[in-house]
Parts: C-alpha cells; structure tokens; sequence
C-alpha cells in the first residue's frame, strides 16, 4: 500500500484567528497597521461619546440660563 496517496484536502476556516490589515507604500514600507483592537476602541470610544452626548443634552434642557435669574425690581438707591 501507499502511504503517500493524492488527496485534496479542502483547507479548514478557523474562525477563532484574528484579522488584520496592513498598508505599504510603493517601496514597500509599512505606513499603518490596523489590528481588531483598534476597532473596538474606535467601538467603546463612539458610544461613549454619544453617551455624553446625550447626557449633555439632557442636561441642558433642564438648567435653566444663568440671565433668567436676575431681577426685574431695581434696588432702591442708597443715600449717605
């Protein structure tokens, strides 16, 4: 028997392997690298962003503006 038959094996997809992207110039240096990691943050960094967002709105809509709070009744004039 041969030990060494001609089989085509379908590469196997492991899903658990990481991806990234590499950019070069056109003489072959790399210029930036963008890993999984960097989206997340750029994920995390959005949301909390509009999180902040809209916590600021909220709480500008019930503070009212600081020219509201003064008087309209002029103080009465002091004289020596």
């Amino acid at each position: 028997m041969n030990n060494f038959e001609s089989k085509h094996s379908q590469p196997k997809l492991d899903t658990h392997e990481g991806w990234i992207v590499q950019v070069y110039s056109s003489n072959r240096r790399l210029l930036w690298v963008l890993e999984p990691s960097h989206g997340w943050i750029f994920l995390i960094g959005c949301g909390f962003g509009l999180l902040v967002s809209i916590i600021w709105v909220n709480l500008a809509r019930y503070n009212p503006p600081l020219e509201a709070k003064q008087s309209i009744e002029s103080a009465p004039l002091q004289v020596d």
